[in-house]
């Protein structure tokens, strides 16, 4: 018998391989659209799949 792997190590690999990767240029364009302040980090992050916990930081 195979060894049995857990539904959630399986969603974990499956989120891994299929994460989104934002080129450098789409990375400044997001960037700059959060310091711009148009639209709140939590919503930022919803329309371009980041996850929220990412650190976020304003230069002082």
């Amino acid at each position: 018998m195979g060894k049995k792997v857990s539904t959630e190590a399986t969603v974990k690999v499956i989120r891994r391989q299929t994460r989104r990767q934002h080129t450098a240029g789409e990375k400044i364009r997001i960037v700059l659209e959060g310091l711009r302040g148009e639209a709140s980090i939590a919503e930022l992050c919803r329309r371009e799949g980041i996850a929220q916990s990412v650190p976020w930081q304003r230069a002082h």
